[in-house]
């Protein structure tokens, strides 16, 4: 008994020492090496980001499920807002105020009858202009323009042509802040990005910003002005799917310089069709814009023919009905001569075919247009070349001045 107590305290002592020492070695051990490892690592990433302290925002945030989420700094600036910030002080609201006076309210004041845009386009001294389009501000007792930083100023008409659709006010100049850089219409590449401002469906989304690409160049739309079921004119556009909607009507259509490529006009508003819209190309409302604003109206020359292409005939009613030779298949048809006109005098009759003026060919009714508006003058003598009842003949026609 004796050597059992004499042994017996000192075996559990030695036990007891050696299940703690251990534990803490290793565990400083341990301490060190994650210290000596993790400290370089960390350094590194903190010279990576440039800081020398991580702000709040980029630390790692735990989620409650300990997903780790790092917040990232994102640049949304592109070429698009750089052009939309740089052009969006040109494009202005266009409100038409019409007299709704009757028979118990004779002094009633010119309430808002429409809203479209318009977009600046020159200034000089005291004044600045603005084009829009003629359906916009037709009928208008008073015309107001609102700028994109809800300045409103009081605009005068200084001409609209209805067959263009194109109008030019004049406001003050002391307001305006940016003057838009014109482009050129002809330069435009079907599938190139485009940017459409405006103001749709009211003043209340005023500058809105839609973008889409050139859909198609020379496109022509027929317009029925006096709603005969009947065209009245050929429209000359430049398709877009960017969204032209009521209201955008006046707008700019920019390319990726900043540039006015076109004036906003129209929309098919069919159910069945989206994505198509029109736009006036700015070397066609370049030239109608400076006889609006120095003479109040355009001076076009005068033929006094109703015409057509032929594109629009039959194959077979270009044999049968118009005589024509087998290898004429380009041109336009007389479908009515007005009386004492200048094609009257000449000897022009209804479904002679016209082929050429001055040896320059017509194909269609944009080329007769192009020469006889951009070309020719109020006064000119013009040969017309055509055909009647398949015999080729030729006459010269004194242009006059459309009314």
């Amino acid at each position: 008994m004796g050597y059992y107590d004499e042994q017996y305290p000192k075996e559990p002592k030695k036990r007891k020492r050696k299940s703690w020492l251990v534990p803490v070695l290793l565990g400083i051990i341990i301490g060190i090496l994650l210290v000596v490892v993790a400290l370089p690592a960390v350094e590194n990433s903190r010279l990576f980001n440039g800081n020398d302290t991580a702000t709040e925002s980029e630390n790692p945030i735990n989620r409650d499920n300990g997903e780790r989420v790092t917040n990232v700094k994102v640049n949304i600036s592109s070429q698009i807002t750089d052009v939309v910030s740089q052009v969006s002080p040109a494009v202005v609201g266009v409100t038409n105020f019409q007299n709704q006076a009757n028979f118990w309210e004779p002094n009633n004041k010119p309430s808002e009858a429409a809203t479209g845009s318009g977009v600046i386009y020159k200034q000089t001294g005291q004044y600045a202009y603005v084009v829009t389009n003629y359906h916009v501000i037709e009928g208008a007792d008073k015309i107001g323009v609102v700028l994109n930083d809800d300045t409103d100023l009081d605009a005068k008409l200084l001409g609209g042509d209805l067959f263009s659709d194109l109008a030019v006010l004049r406001v003050s100049s002391k307001p305006i802040k940016k003057v838009i850089e014109l482009g050129k219409s002809a330069n435009v590449k079907v599938g190139e990005p485009v940017i459409a401002i405006g103001n749709p469906l009211g003043l209340q989304f005023a500058g809105s910003v839609t973008q889409g690409i050139i859909s198609g160049k020379l496109r022509t739309v027929p317009q029925d002005f006096n709603k005969d079921g009947r065209p009245d004119w050929q429209a000359e556009v430049i398709q877009t799917d960017a969204a032209i909607n009521p209201g955008n009507s006046g707008g700019a259509l920019i390319n990726m310089e900043g540039q006015l490529i076109g004036i906003n006009s129209m929309k098919i508003n069919e159910a069945a069709v989206e994505g198509i819209g029109f736009s006036i190309p700015i070397d066609t409302a370049k030239p109608v814009m400076d006889q609006l604003e120095k003479k109040g109206k355009v001076i076009r020359p005068y033929l006094g023919l109703e015409l057509y292409s032929l594109d629009d005939v039959p194959r077979d009613e270009l044999h049968n009905t118009l005589k024509l030779p087998r290898d004429v298949e380009k041109g336009v048809y007389v479908w009515s001569v007005e009386s004492f006109s200048p094609a009257d005098n000449a000897g022009i009759k209804r479904l002679d075919v016209i082929t050429a003026l001055d040896d320059k060919p017509i194909t269609d009714m944009i080329e007769l247009r192009r020469i006889l508006f951009q070309e020719k003058k109020v006064g000119d003598k013009v040969k017309v070349t055509f055909y009647r009842n398949g015999k080729k003949k030729e006459t010269t026609v004194t242009l006059g001045e459309q009314k």
